[in-house]
């Protein structure tokens, strides 16, 4: 087992050795330290105020990283159907967690007709955190489908307590229009797993009424800015992967306009814009394949307030943005940035990072 010591009072780290390696981005020159690795295909990370850090392996498994042992692994999470880009995805920590001991999960849920659909579950973390009890499914998407791709599957708790959930097309490109379905929707629900008075189709008398945003085609990152609005990231298909200012009611067009093309190179849709549907705020083209989404609040590197941080699969590396319009500002690449699935900032204001390909967690500080 690696060593574990404690940083500050708040947030327990689990690291084995200083990497030495470095990464410079603008003026900020950066250490990379390795936190842990040995992960199968890991997905998501997720801070507990009271110290240590939940990371979600796309098979099933749950872990915290801790002072102890080093990593334990959580029983008592759903069942899910590990296929494809399916499994267990997504893991939010909510605000109140010090109160409540709630910890949401997002996954590919098996369903009868032998397919699955993105859900949304929550469970009570026990004082010994090696269990989920009372889990129950807040939210499930009908129908589902058998293929394996697009679940989407980022959580945002909203500034006031409710939770979005992105939920990709699953590879069905028309039903993103179709407001009957969740496929390629954000939705919003309570804690509970009712349905907010104000969303914009709880009166569309065929409209699924959870259902805030429509027109994606499989957002795999999200992110509250510092004023508390929500952006998105989703993948485009060849060419026109999006960032998105998400807006209650609005549509990001998918498949009828697209700044990319079919993996065959045929045109998308009717072109880049059609009225009543949402241009992008960026695009990039060629894809990046982007995963994971991170909105800086500038405690530790003050001139990246505000900034956003999204990780590429494709290109294996960070991207940084920022600006009015929002523009590219770097890439940030090293050896450790191999398909970044994840990016997130820890209590302490480093950030942290998964290598899918690497199977492991790194973190970054100021050197």
């Amino acid at each position: 087992m690696h060593k574990t010591i404690l940083l500050g009072a708040a947030l327990v780290l689990l690291t084995f050795q200083a990497m030495g390696s470095t990464i410079e981005s603008g003026d900020n020159r950066m250490r990379i330290t390795q936190v842990a690795d040995g992960f199968d295909t890991p997905w998501a990370l997720a801070f507990l105020p009271e110290g240590g850090v939940l990371v979600t392996e796309r098979e099933g498994r749950l872990w915290i990283l801790g002072p102890d042992d080093g990593r334990t692994r959580i029983d008592g999470v759903p069942r899910v159907r590990a296929q494809g880009q399916g499994g267990l995805l997504d893991v939010m920590v909510p605000r109140d967690f010090g109160q409540s001991r709630e910890v949401f999960l997002s996954y590919s849920k098996p369903q009868e007709n032998g397919g699955a659909g993105t859900a949304l579950a929550v469970g009570w973390l026990n004082a010994a955190r090696n269990q989920l009890e009372n889990l129950r499914v807040l939210f499930e998407m009908r129908p589902g489908s058998r293929g394996g791709r697009h679940f989407g599957s980022r959580i945002v708790e909203a500034p006031d307590g409710t939770i979005f959930l992105t939920i990709g097309e699953r590879g069905d490109r028309p039903s993103a229009q179709d407001l009957t379905r969740h496929n390629g929707s954000i939705v919003r629900v309570r804690r509970d797993g009712s349905v907010p008075e104000d969303n914009p189709f709880t009166d569309h008398a065929e409209a699924q009424p959870e259902i805030w945003s429509y027109g994606h085609r499989n957002p795999q990152g999200a992110a509250l800015d510092l004023e508390g609005q929500l952006w998105a990231v989703e993948h485009g298909a060849r060419g026109g992967d999006e960032i998105n200012r998400i807006q209650r009611g609005a549509n990001y067009g998918w498949p009828v306009v697209s700044y990319g093309t079919h993996y065959s190179g045929e045109k998308i849709g009717e072109g880049t814009s059609k009225e009543g549907m949402e241009q992008p705020a960026f695009y990039w083209d060629p894809s990046i394949a982007p995963s994971g989404m991170m909105i800086y609040s500038g405690k530790l590197w003050p001139d990246w307030r505000g900034q956003m941080f999204i990780g590429s699969l494709k290109f294996d590396h960070i991207s940084r943005l920022g600006g009015e319009p929002i523009k590219e500002l770097d890439r940030m690449s090293s050896d450790e940035t191999e398909r970044v699935r994840d990016v997130i900032e820890a209590p302490d204001g480093s950030i942290w990072f998964i290598s899918e390909g690497r199977g492991a967690i790194y973190r970054l500080d100021p050197q």
